[in-house]
C-alpha cells in the first residue's frame, strides 16, 4: 500500500538522514585539533610489545660538555635572491643563499650547527637528512622541537658517525621551505687511518665533486646553476659525483662518454661495485648516488634527469652530447656483491605493515582521495612501537596509483627483497626508498637509536595529504605539540 501523503515528507527527511549521518559522522571524525600531540593521533601498532615509561625526546642528546669540532651558524631568511646561474627567485636563503652552504666534516667528528631564523615569518627548523643524529636533534617541528621563531635561535648537534653524502633541509612547513629554497649539502669524509701508513701510494685522489639538484619554479638546477654545469677534469682521472635529490619525485641518471660505477647509496659504500653502460640509475627524492667514472679523453657527460648534467670536460676541450635516458635502469637488488652486514634479517623480533593505498574520504574536513596507510586516514595513522634492541622489518607495499619515495627518520634499512624476490648483490642500505605502484619491499633494521622518528613521503605535498607515520620507542614520550596559536608547528 502507498505512503499517505502527510507520511512522504517523513520518509524523505529519514532518507536523507540516512544518507547524510555516516558522511557526516565521517567528516567530524576526519578534523584535526587546533594543538595535538603525535603520541596521541592514530593507533598504536605494537605487535606484542608495549609502552611505558615518558623520557622525553629532549633527553636524547649529545653529551653538552663535549666541545664540538665543527662549528657552522646558518642565518635564515625570506627574500628575493640571485641563483649561482642569476636567475632570480623569491623564497628562503641560508646565509643569504640557496642551497645553503655545503656542511663538511670528518667522520667521528662532532657538528654543531647553530639556525638562526632571521625573517621566516611562519617559522622554521633543520632536519638532517639521513645522518642518523639523536633524536632532540632531528629538526621536526611539533615532533622533537618547537619552530625557530623570527629573532630566535637553535642549536643542533650530533656525531658525524658515517662516512656519506647527506643533506639537511626545513622540517617546518617543508613542502614549501624546501621547494622554495631552504637546503643544503651535508659531506663527511671517511677518518685517516689510524697509526703508519704501510700500504703502496694508491695515487692520486679522485676528484670529488657535488651535484645538489633542485627545481625552482620549475626548472631544474645544479648548485643553483640552469643548464650544463661544465666541471674541469683530467683525461684518465677518477671523478666521484655525489648526487643529491632534492625534489618531490624520482630522477634517472646516466652517463655518455664511458662506463660508471655506483660506488656509494644513501650514505653507505657499496661492495665490489661493477661498471655500468646501458643503464640509468634511478634516485628517488630525499636520496643520494654517488658515482664514480673515470674521464675518457673526449670528456663525459653525467646526465641528471636529462635536462641537466654536470659536464665533466678536459683542459681545452669539450664533453660530448646528450643522448636520451637508457631504457633500462639499473638494479640495486643485484649489483655488486655480497658482504657481511652485521643483521641477520632471520632475527626479526618484530614485524610491521606499512600497506600504502588511497581513497575517497575526508582530511580535516576536506573532501578528496587520500592516501591511507594500512586502509587508515590521516589523522588515523599508526604509531609503530619498538624496543630498542628489536630487529625490525618492516613490508612496505604500495597499490595507491602513484610512486612514493619513502624516508625513515633516524635509522638506514636493509632491503631484503622486492616482490618477494631477495636481495642478491652487495649490501643495500637506504633511508630513502623509491616504491613504485604494484611493488612491495621488504627492508630490515635495528632499533638502536631511541626516540620518535617521522616515518613518510618524502614527496612533500603527499606528506602534507597524510602519508606519515611514526616510529616510537617504549619509554620515550615528546612534550612538543602540532599546531597552536603563535608559530604553529607544521612539520609537513
Amino acid at each position: 500500500m502507498a505512503p499517505r501523503p502527510r507520511a512522504r515528507p517523513l520518509f524523505a527527511c529519514l532518507a536523507t538522514v540516512i544518507v547524510l549521518a555516516p558522511l557526516a559522522w565521517f567528516w567530524y571524525a576526519s578534523l584535526v585539533p587546533d594543538s595535538y600531540s603525535v603520541m596521541d593521533m592514530g593507533h598504536a601498532d605494537r605487535t606484542g610489545g608495549h609502552h611505558h615509561g615518558t623520557r622525553s625526546v629532549d633527553t636524547l642528546t649529545v653529551d653538552p660538555g663535549l666541545a664540538a669540532d665543527v662549528r657552522v651558524t646558518l642565518t635564515a631568511r625570506a627574500e628575493r635572491f640571485a641563483l649561482a646561474s642569476g636567475r632570480w627567485v623569491r623564497g628562503y636563503t641560508l646565509n643569504g643563499t640557496s642551497p645553503g652552504p655545503v656542511i663538511r666534516a670528518t667522520q667521528g667528528q662532532l657538528v654543531e650547527v647553530a639556525l638562526v631564523n632571521e625573517s621566516v615569518e611562519e617559522g622554521t627548523t633543520l632536519h638532517w637528512h639521513g645522518v642518523d643524529v639523536p633524536n632532540a636533534a632531528d629538526g621536526v617541528a611539533g615532533v622533537t622541537q618547537d619552530a625557530v621563531a623570527p629573532g630566535r635561535s637553535h642549536t643542533y648537534r650530533f656525531f658525524a658517525d658515517r662516512a656519506g653524502t647527506y643533506w639537511y633541509h626545513a622540517h617546518q612547513f617543508s613542502h614549501e621551505q624546501v621547494r622554495r629554497g631552504l637546503f643544503g649539502a651535508v659531506v663527511i669524509a671517511p677518518r685517516a687511518p689510524a697509526g703508519p701508513v704501510t700500504a703502496p701510494d694508491p695515487g692520486p685522489a679522485a676528484a670529488d665533486h657535488l651535484a645538489l639538484v633542485h627545481r625552482y619554479d620549475g626548472v631544474r638546477t645544479v648548485d643553483g646553476r640552469s643548464g650544463d654545469v661544465p666541471v674541469p677534469a683530467d683525461p684518465g682521472g677518477t671523478v666521484r659525483v655525489r648526487v643529491v635529490n632534492t625534489d618531490n619525485g624520482p630522477m634517472n641518471v646516466w652517463t655518455v662518454g664511458g662506463p660508471y660505477r655506483v660506488v656509494a647509496v644513501d650514505g653507505t659504500e657499496v661492495h665490489e661495485p661493477s661498471p655500468v653502460t646501458g643503464e640509468a640509475v634511478l634516485v628517488t627524492a630525499g636520496g643520494r648516488v654517488d658515482l664514480e667514472l673515470v674521464v675518457p679523453a673526449g670528456g663525459a657527460r653525467v646526465e641528471l634527469g636529462g635536462d641537466t648534467a654536470l659536464l665533466l670536460t678536459p683542459p681545452g676541450g669539450t664533453a660530448p652530447a646528450g643522448t636520451a635516458a637508457p631504457r633500462r635502469l639499473l638494479d640495486l637488488l643485484s649489483y655488486g656483491t655480497p658482504a657481511p652486514t652485521g643483521l641477520d634479517p632471520a632475527r626479526v623480533t618484530r614485524e610491521f605493515a606499512y600497506d600504502i593505498g588511497r581513497r575517497p574520504g575526508f582530511l580535516d574536513g576536506r573532501p578528496g582521495l587520500w592516501w591511507t596507510i594500512n586502509g587508515r586516514m590521516f589523522p588515523d595513522m599508526p604509531m609503530f612501537h619498538v624496543t630498542e634492541g628489536d630487529v625490525v622489518r618492516f613490508r612496505i607495499s604500495n597499490h595507491s596509483g602513484e610512486v612514493h619515495p619513502m624516508h625513515l627518520h633516524g635509522h638506514h634499512a636493509l632491503v631484503v627483497s622486492r616482490d618477494g624476490d631477495p636481495a642478491t648483490g652487495s649490501p643495500w642500505w637506504i633511508d630513502s626508498l623509491n616504491v613504485a605502484d604494484g611493488e612491495s619491499y621488504d627492508i630490515v633494521f635495528l632499533a638502536d637509536n631511541p626516540g620518535v622518528w617521522a616515518d613518510h613521503c618524502h614527496n612533500l605535498p603527499h606528506a602534507t595529504q597524510g602519508l606519515v607515520g611514526h616510529l616510537l620507542y617504549d619509554g620515550v614520550s615528546t612534550p612538543y605539540r602540532i599546531g597552536g596559536g603563535g608559530t604553529a608547528n607544521r612539520p609537513e
